[in-house]
């Protein structure tokens, strides 16, 4: 299994939970592999041209898969072309969190202290066009503030820079950020998806926080290169739901603010497809541009 981030971050994290399951029904180990780089492309760029034979697959994650075709008009995979989806495994928030030594307590006090400081709030993330830099960019876009977007190769690094003070924010993955919000680490501040969330249901999101309409989500699901045969595909599938289905997957996940996923392989190929339009829009709309 793929996995196009260095250890540490949510695919990361998601990718073990599910690879140890599915590699105990199949009763065939599964080798999570991380391969960073480039916010997922390296590793998709390696999927895409694996041997469809079932024995290479990916731990997809949104900014490989629907946000960065947006931001790279010449990539070397094309998503609905080289790619055979088999299910969303999980989805859920990006938590907005900040330094404890920010002055802020919440969202508004954040864009108060952000116009207040024009450019000089340094907001993180694992990558250039990943989930959290378009949180942040559509962040800026809606609020109407100025901030500096600072990439890392990968939520790990980015993470103790914020915990040392060395950026003020960040949009990252409830899995990757909530445990450190939880010891004091960092300061939660809002989910940045359109509803609270279920293992987080006291704190607001972006959009009820004065940002409305404001819906931003990270996602993972698993893909195999488009060549593979559909009776691979639908073991692949079957397994993987079985997994998903299990007490134990569901309160992992759920610890780690994820929702299980267990769509069919057609629907989340519909699923990315319209996550794809709908981060393209977004791309326009803030015109990003990679830096």
């Amino acid at each position: 299994m793929l996995i196009g981030f260095p250890p540490g971050g949510g695919t990361d994290i998601v990718g073990r939970i599910v690879a140890q399951k599915v590699s105990e029904n199949l009763g065939q180990q599964i080798i999570a592999e991380n391969r960073g780089g480039a916010t997922g492309m390296v590793a998709a760029e390696l999927a895409a041209r694996a041997a469809p034979d079932g024995y290479t697959i990916m731990m997809a994650h949104i900014s490989a898969m629907s946000i960065l075709p947006s931001l790279y008009p010449k990539m070397a995979y094309d998503t609905a072309r080289d790619f055979a989806p088999i299910t969303l495994a999980a989805i859920g928030p990006n938590l907005l969190v900040v330094h404890p030594s920010l002055p802020v307590r919440s969202v508004k006090d954040l864009i108060a202290l952000a116009r207040a400081r024009p450019g000089q709030l340094h907001y993180a993330s694992p990558g250039s066009g990943s989930v959290q830099h378009l949180s942040g960019e559509l962040f800026k876009l809606q609020a109407k503030v100025d901030m500096l977007h600072v990439p890392y190769k990968g939520s790990g690094q980015s993470i103790v820079d914020l915990i040392a003070g060395h950026v003020q924010l960040n949009f990252d993955a409830v899995p990757v950020v909530l445990g450190h919000a939880r010891q004091g680490r960092l300061r939660a501040l809002a989910v940045t998806s359109a509803k609270r969330s279920a293992l987080l249901p006291d704190i607001p999101t972006v959009s009820e926080s004065g940002v409305a309409g404001f819906d931003m989500s990270t996602w993972w699901g698993l893909v195999a290169p488009s060549a593979v045969s559909k009776d691979i595909v639908s073991k692949l599938h079957a397994e993987t739901v079985k997994a998903l289905k299990l007490p134990e997957v569901r309160e992992r996940l759920g610890s780690v603010g994820a929702e299980p996923g267990g769509n069919t392989p057609d629907e989340f190929g519909a699923f990315i497809r319209s996550e794809t339009a709908k981060y393209a829009r977004i791309v326009k709309d803030a015109n990003i541009k990679i830096d």
